[in-house]
């Protein structure tokens, strides 16, 4: 039939007219604050390698060490023969780290998610989501078969309504460290509300696991809070430990319902065994060296206030995740090309990722960053700013 090919061609063509049309970038070189592209060296923004630990040389090593005894795929699903030695090291010292009784590990951050959701939530309980949470929490949330409903962004009393107005099981989702905005959920008063109104809740603390709290445990710890006041904790492996995957963690009941149940981790090949091995010595790092999170403290603040002397409009933020807000799709764009001609790698976002008007540039900082390096981007991002 033509029409697929006709409709395809139509909605393409309407994305690039709009400003909004999307290409990848093929990097030559490892992640870093420095990476090559199409052979030049560029000051790289946009990665979320917050600690520096992606091609870290010990974590490398581990990986290689791991291949050689472990192979490079891990051949099945968990459940079949897919499930070696440093997966279980993995989850065991997750647990142990997040204060929670098991740790369970998923192919990435969305699958983990979506199959919490799917596996939790029955037709006729009622799940609440934050207005800017991850696509996959709200896709997870969408395809539960739950009663599904957004809340106004980190609005306690428009949450407050809704939860009572439901009745039966209910569960609240939400991000820790929102992903496009840079900013941070209430969560001790989420938890306070949710023990209030006997509902669970969930935290997808992707962004925050590693960075945030005094020994990088996340959102939780900054939030004071323990696994009674958050019974599901899900965070990625691909940001601050800079490997891959994801895991979720909470009690024995929730993980062995998980394993039963959640088929984005029955039916899937578990991750590579060696993936495991590198994030497992990622862990040990980022608990062994605080430096890390302390060094990338400093950066926010000090972009943060020379940004506001510059007079650039940052959003509300005091994440790694520093966003520029430009407004105007064509203009994002713009900017990030013209940041990239002068050797500087710092991606727009664009709707659908945000709501129509707030296009951005999101910039990222990393614990590999010098305080020289963000002293060049603010330099750049004046000159551009003023010229585009």
């Amino acid at each position: 039939m033509a029409v697929f090919p006709e409709r395809l061609a139509a909605s393409l063509a309407g994305r690039q007219r709009d400003g909004l049309y999307r290409r990848r970038v093929t990097l030559e070189s490892p992640q870093g604050p420095v990476v090559r592209l199409a052979g030049r060296q560029y000051l790289n923004f946009c990665s979320n390698d917050y600690l520096g630990l992606a091609a870290h040389p010990q974590v490398v090593e581990a990986l290689r060490r791991a291949a050689l005894e472990y192979g490079v795929g891990s051949g099945a699903s968990h459940l079949v023969c897919g499930h070696s030695a440093p997966h279980r090291e993995l989850e065991e010292a997750l647990a142990d780290f997040t204060g929670r009784p098991r740790a369970l590990l998923f192919s990435s951050g969305y699958m983990a998610n979506t199959g919490v959701l799917g596996s939790l939530l029955r037709p006729g309980d009622h799940v609440f989501e934050d207005r800017l949470n991850h696509a996959s929490l709200l896709d997870g949330g969408l395809h539960s078969g739950a009663r599904f409903q957004r809340f106004a962004h980190n609005d306690l009393r428009a949450l407050g309504g809704k939860l009572q107005r439901a009745g039966g099981p209910r569960l609240v989702a939400v991000d820790g460290v929102f992903s496009m905005d840079g900013d941070t959920a209430p969560l001790a008063e989420l938890a306070a509300l949710c023990r209030e109104q006997d509902a669970w809740l969930m935290v997808d603390d992707a962004h925050g696991f590693g960075v945030l709290g005094e020994r990088g445990a996340g959102s939780t710890e900054a939030a004071g809070l323990d696994s009674a006041d958050v019974p599901v904790l899900m965070a990625t492996l691909g940001k601050a430990l800079g490997t891959a995957g994801a895991f979720v963690a909470g009690s024995t009941a929730l993980i062995e319902a998980l394993v039963q149940y959640a088929r984005n981790y029955i039916y899937t090949t578990a991750l590579p065994p060696a993936i495991a091995a590198a994030s497992l010595e990622s862990l040990r790092l980022m608990r062994e060296e605080p430096w890390r999170r302390a060094h990338l403290a400093r950066l926010i603040e000090r972009f943060r206030r020379a940004a506001v002397e510059l007079g650039l409009p940052l959003m509300a933020s005091a994440s790694a995740i520093q966003p520029l807000l430009v407004g105007d799709a064509r203009r994002a764009v713009a900017l990030s090309e013209q940041l990239k001609r002068r050797g500087v790698l710092l991606g727009a976002i664009r709707p659908p990722t945000v709501p129509a008007g707030t296009s951005r540039l999101r910039l990222t900082l990393s614990a590999a960053h010098t305080e020289s390096q963000v002293d060049q981007l603010l330099e750049h991002l004046s000159v551009c700013w003023a010229d585009c």
